[in-house]
């Protein structure tokens, strides 16, 4: 009879233990608020913030969706990283928050460690980008459960908040103007759709996309929009902000609304990528769908104080963020209106 071993089922603890050790190296860090190192149990951070005078954590965990599928398997591991990183990063902020501390857990089949170091090395490199740290996590091999060859993703982050100065909506008021912050394209969201058309269309993947291949602009990484936004967080005029993900501007938008106000926006205002044109045409795809589905354009909305839009446009614009004005806010009951036509 055959001898059973861990290994011969499909886990080498070796291999485990000398990828666990490249990514220690990649987890270093000079945050002095991490106070112990990779090797423990868990992670000890410093809760002590003195410049703050009643801090608020603020939580968030989240995966990258069936974009990461994408991207693995066109061998764009260091995007996708960047793609979790950002995405998680620009959740909190639009609360007023400062990201602090991301942990990442990594599922997989089998434990390739040129992948996992690759993916380590970038998801730390995404957390300093945005002056946070990638403190630790969880890696998981799980044959028999995790086809080889497949990585699931995902991550929490811990961010911390004035209350005070939390950002929630409280302080919109009529009169208020929605802002867009432009995306770089798709960001994170409708890869199901875009997998389906890559999969219908064999000729799509190369197809030039301004200057670029449609596989190229698909994947591009999620932009992180903490630098552009954190010194407008003391600011009396900024009233609210909503990241655009699933469900586009209404869905998004329409989270951070007091229930007696409305939001009324413009949909040719919005300042489209040429990908969305791309997929508008390549798919036939419905407008209404596209502007539910993806941002088309729009990666963040602010809503700010109707005689500080210039102000805030060009504080953007300094930080290499171009906005501009596609609504306002109006009495009502917590709902967004859209009018006009997306320019496809």
């Amino acid at each position: 009879m055959a001898e059973f071993t861990y290994a011969s089922a499909g886990v080498d603890i070796d291999n485990a233990d000398d990828t666990k050790r490249e990514m220690a190296r990649s987890l270093e860090t000079n945050d002095a608020r991490v106070l112990n190192k990779i090797g423990a149990f868990a992670t000890l951070f410093d809760g002590h913030f003195p410049e703050y005078q009643h801090p608020v954590l603020v939580l968030k965990s989240e995966e990258p969706g069936s974009k990461q599928k994408l991207a693995f398997a066109n061998g764009h591991y260091e995007s996708v990283c960047y793609d979790l990183v950002n995405h998680l990063i620009n959740d909190i902020i639009v609360m007023g928050a400062h990201p602090l501390s991301m942990q990442d857990v990594i599922v997989c089949g089998k434990m390739e460690k040129e992948v996992i170091t690759r993916v380590v090395d970038a998801m730390a490199a995404a957390c300093r980008a945005q002056d946070c740290s990638l403190t630790g996590g969880e890696t998981s091999e799980q044959p028999g459960v995790v086809p080889a060859g497949t990585y699931v993703l995902t991550a929490s982050v811990v961010g911390v908040a004035e209350k005070s100065q939390i950002i929630d909506g409280a302080t919109i008021r009529a009169g208020d103007k929605v802002l867009a912050v432009a995306s770089n394209g798709l960001h994170t969201n409708g890869y199901t759709l875009v997998r389906a058309l890559l999969d219908a269309q064999s000729d799509l993947a190369e197809t030039d996309v301004d200057g670029e291949t449609f596989l190229d602009a698909v994947l591009r990484p999620h932009l992180c929009y903490y630098r552009a936004v954190r010194d407008l967080f003391t600011a009396d005029s900024l009233h609210g902000m909503a990241h655009i993900t699933g469900g586009g501007v209404r869905d998004n938008l329409g989270r951070v609304l007091p229930a007696n106000l409305d939001a009324q926006v413009d949909l040719s205002a919005f300042e489209i990528p040429a990908i969305f044109r791309t997929l508008h045409q390549r798919g036939q795809l419905d407008p209404a769908d596209m502007v539910r589905t993806f941002n088309m354009g729009v990666g963040l909305t602010l809503v700010v104080a109707a005689d500080s839009v210039e102000q805030t446009i060009q504080h953007l614009s300094a930080h290499e963020c171009r906005a501009y004005t596609i609504g306002e806010v109006t009495t009502g009951e917590k709902k967004v209106h859209y009018s006009g036509e997306l320019a496809l």
